[in-house]
């Protein structure tokens, strides 16, 4: 079982294995940028205490910058140049200025946090304190906690819809999802419980589709994957079709593989991807049934999945094989898999999707892979980053001339 929420395990050398250009030279084989292009990897480091900076551009270490205890989750800002780091230990979220790469504040939260989510608009994020059995909301303008409320036992995750409207806690200790409405008004409380769904054993992960419709949750202590309907807004057209809709509903259990531990949604929103743990395989579910389509083997021990954007292909971390996985969407089977560290678990696409990163919760190292190539997909150099990194983001800009 997953001993820790910001990983499913617990978290090779810092060794080039090409001795291609790190060091800032002109970049071979791979898309040129323009001038004033940037694009770095934050990754958390929770033995060290520190979030490794990469600069993807010169494929080199940036910087390492010193943040609170323990950091675990990275989420990034979409309308500012600002990356977001949680301390678990000292109950903290550092603010990152990503085009200066510096610490500028540093917000209180609650007791034991493990991950932010950041809404669409760039100015609140919300934060589940699992000790304070607690939501941080943050205000992002102002850098500050604006409000808490209670969330049950052990709240590990609170999700922020894409339309902002709906936030997705998952309850580890009870076993329960709570969905809450959420308010920008002056003078309405942030937050208001809206409904809570028992039966979710263990409920960890949680994934929202793209058009905020449904919420899908992992019952990691099972091997079940609960499916919610969210409330849409009174005076929306689906709400006047069916007033019905306008209530938060459980859909569905949906048996999966034993322990799923992490939920990927293609781009599209047509299907889910279950990495499940302890079964060594990965289930699809079809988000317009509210069905398991396929349940399929996939390498030992799978802790992470990401979808291409175009919605083709599948890349799964198998935490105890030693690879990554890829897996064809488009013809339904596996393509190969690529060697890196000794255990690969979080993973990110570069912002062209060129370069495909897996942080190794063992070694320290960054693996970093070239998603394309005569050769076809390639493992082509370790990046160092600290002890026990738990979670990697990338964030990409233009400076001013």
């Amino acid at each position: 079982m997953p001993s820790s929420l910001s990983s499913p395990v617990v978290r090779f050398s810092a060794l080039a294995l090409t001795t291609l250009a790190l060091t800032g030279c002109k970049r071979f084989r791979f898309p040129d940028v323009t001038p004033g292009y940037r694009e770095f990897a934050y990754v958390s480091n929770g033995g060290a205490n520190t979030v490794s900076i990469l600069d993807l551009v010169y494929l080199r270490q940036d910087r390492t910058l010193q943040v609170g205890q323990n950091p675990t989750g990275l989420a990034t800002n979409p309308k500012r140049n600002e990356v977001y780091a949680v301390n678990t230990q000292s109950g903290s979220v550092s603010v990152i200025d990503a085009e200066r790469n510096s610490v500028v504040a540093t917000i209180g939260v609650g007791r034991r946090p493990y991950f932010i989510s950041v809404d669409g608009a760039g100015r609140r994020a919300y934060v589940a304190n699992s000790e304070s059995h607690s939501v941080s909301v943050l205000d992002l303008d102002q850098r500050r906690e604006i409000a808490t409320t209670f969330a049950g036992d052990q709240p590990g995750l609170a999700r922020i819809s894409p339309d902002a409207r709906s936030l997705v806690v998952t309850d580890r200790g009870s076993g329960s999802v709570a969905v809450f409405a959420v308010s920008n008004s002056s003078g309405a409380p942030p937050l208001h419980l809206r409904a809570s769904f028992p039966g979710c054993a263990g409920a960890t992960d949680a994934a929202i589709l793209p058009d905020s419709s449904k919420a899908f949750v992992a019952c990691s202590g099972g091997h079940q994957v609960m499916a919610i309907s969210l409330a849409a807004a009174a005076d929306s057209w689906a709400a006047k079709q069916n007033p019905s809709l306008t209530r938060d509903r459980l859909l569905a259990m949906l048996d999966v593989g034993k322990t799923p531990v992490h939920l990927t949604v293609k781009p599209d929103g047509g299907e889910i991807f279950v990495s499940n743990f302890d079964s060594n395989s990965i289930s699809a579910i079809s988000t317009w049934t509210n069905e398991v389509e396929s349940t399929y083997p996939i390498g030992n021990r799978p802790v992470y999945a990401v979808v291409s954007r175009d919605n083709s292909a599948l890349w799964v971390s198998n935490f105890s094989a030693e690879s990554i996985s890829l897996y064809s969407i488009d013809d339904g089977k596996m393509e190969g898999s690529i060697h890196t560290g000794p255990g690969p678990d979080a993973l990110v696409f570069s912002a062209d999707e060129h370069l495909l990163l897996a942080a190794d919760a063992r070694s320290g190292d960054v693996a970093v892979i070239r998603t394309e190539s005569k050769e076809g997909p390639t493992l082509f150099t370790m990046l160092p980053a600290g002890a026990s990194p738990n979670d990697i983001v990338i964030k990409s800009f233009r400076t001013k001339p």
